[in-house]
């Protein structure tokens, strides 16, 4: 069962983010195949968010969000490799709003010279937050979680730009859960996102725009295959 498209609910930080990432060419349209195998008819790179402008504007979105979410947290960590970036800008647009929290991320290998270890930046302890760009099949926050455990100190949540809200995908078959909602229900973390698949398709709904406009149907459709309830 999914959950009813006709009417979605939506915010303006959301649709804010969304028109954003439409602009910036991050969010586009078309035919594309996910790492599941499916084809998608829209597409989020985070990694287009490559020059000083994009990076800032996306880190207010985040810092706006996690403020309004009231979820609390004492620092930010950032898996390698998109969530080096992502910490860090974070962590100087939040700052700049009055909550300045320290950050740290992971090597993908190893140093063993000069501070050595695997983990960068500031001490990880209290309360850690998770930031990462999306959860596909959340291997990566299951890493994080072990890796800030080990630290001792307490991940408390995870925070993401685009939630796709479809199933995720097991040894090929597909689950009756979203990757998300796996993070929330099994590994017991807050998942706080700027953005959904369901503010996608309100922003979709209200374009005049035929060439956003007539991508609507086919988004529907790959939420009425894959979508979860929520």
């Amino acid at each position: 069962m999914t959950q009813d498209a006709s009417s979605p609910r939506t915010d303006a930080l959301a649709q804010d983010f969304v028109a954003f990432a439409v602009d910036a060419g991050v969010l586009r349209f078309g035919e594309f195949k996910t790492k599941a195998g499916r084809l998608s008819p829209y597409f989020f790179n985070a990694g287009l968010f490559d020059d000083g402008a994009k990076l800032g504007r996306l880190a207010q979105f985040y810092a706006q969000r996690l403020l309004a979410s009231g979820l609390e947290f004492d620092m930010l960590f950032g898996p390698a490799y998109k969530g080096i970036t992502l910490a860090a800008a974070v962590s100087i647009e939040l700052a700049r709003l009055g909550k300045n929290v320290p950050y740290a991320y992971n090597r993908k290998e190893a140093k063993d010279h000069g501070e050595g270890g695997t983990l960068v930046g500031a001490p990880v302890q209290g309360r850690v937050l998770i930031i990462d760009d999306v959860i596909s099949a959340g291997t990566s926050v299951r890493e994080s979680i072990s890796m800030i455990q080990a630290a001792g100190a307490t991940p408390c949540g995870v925070t993401i730009a685009l939630d796709r809200q479809e199933k995720a995908s097991e040894n090929g078959v597909d689950a009756p859960h979203s990757a998300v909602q796996f993070v929330q229900r099994e590994l017991g973390l807050s998942v706080v996102a700027i953005a959904t698949l369901t503010d996608l398709l309100a922003y979709l709904q209200g374009q005049s725009d035929p060439r956003l406009s007539s991508s609507l149907p086919a988004v529907q459709a790959y939420r009425e295959r894959y979508g979860v309830c929520t």
